[in-house]
């Protein structure tokens, strides 16, 4: 472990050469590191920012500006974090709370982050950031809670846009999954590993990538990075991609019918 943390945060210059943390080239996941790093690439000057710790683990933060985040918000003036992950033996080291002070820094109003009232695989922890003054600003179906901690006071609360709050999808006849660039593992698991377990359930699977911003802050999900809709509604953001965590999340929806 290193003594002292040590940051790395990602610029055109270095962009190639770095890793970004939740996926290595050479996994499943190494179309969608390429296909991320375009992503960023295009993010950057948008006041986009991916930090990371200089070493070979999954300790990194990602921010931009709201009205630049691929998410749909209304939060003039605050940082929008996407992705807050310190995992394995890099835990209790501090690393996140620094990540997290870098962000705040650089914050007008505040900072807003989605997250879950109960702790959920590939989202940010709320528990944490509780620690750390933030709270429950808005929610969205069927489970999603904007949390949010204010520089300024008299800020206007950030709030999700229209359609995450009645999460609906037009395609009613089976799984379709919305998803974004801006995780690498989309690109595997989404069109590959979903893609199988569905056909194996007998069940129809289409997909719906989001491609532009615009696109992302009205789509019909708070979490467009990855959502999962069955026969037009909205039930998990998880990844689908093997027959037990299919049936984890979609056996009680379709007892339900």
């Amino acid at each position: 472990m290193k003594p002292e943390s040590q940051f790395i945060t990602l610029s055109p210059e270095n962009l190639d050469r770095e890793h970004i943390c939740c996926a290595f080239a050479g996994s499943k996941a190494a179309a969608g590191v390429a296909g991320k790093k375009e992503w960023i690439r295009g993010q950057l000057d948008k006041g986009f920012v991916f930090r990371k710790l200089d070493a070979k683990a999954k300790v990194f933060i990602e921010y931009t500006p709201a009205e630049q985040a691929w998410a749909p918000l209304d939060a003039p003036g605050y940082l929008a974090i996407s992705c807050f992950w310190v995992s394995g033996k890099y835990k209790g080291h501090g690393f996140g709370k620094e990540l997290l002070a870098s962000c705040e820094a650089e914050a007008e109003n505040g900072v807003v982050v989605v997250s879950s009232a109960k702790k959920r695989p590939f989202m940010a922890d709320k528990k944490f950031f509780e620690q750390y003054g933030y709270e429950v600003c808005d929610t969205a179906p069927p489970y999603f809670e904007l949390l949010v901690k204010r520089m300024k006071k008299d800020s206007p609360l950030p709030r999700f846009r229209a359609a995450p709050k009645h999460p609906a999808c037009p395609n009613t006849g089976g799984i379709t999954v919305y998803y974004t660039a801006q995780c690498p593992y989309n690109e595997y698991y989404v069109n590959v590993a979903e893609a199988e377990v569905a056909k194996r359930h007998g069940l129809p699977f289409v997909v719906h990538p989001i491609t532009t911003q615009a696109e992302a802050r009205d789509a019909p999900t708070a979490f467009p990075l990855h959502s999962v809709f069955y026969k037009g509604k909205l039930v998990t953001h998880e990844f689908l991609y093997d027959d037990r965590t299919f049936d984890r999340v979609m056996k009680p929806v379709l007892a339900r019918e």
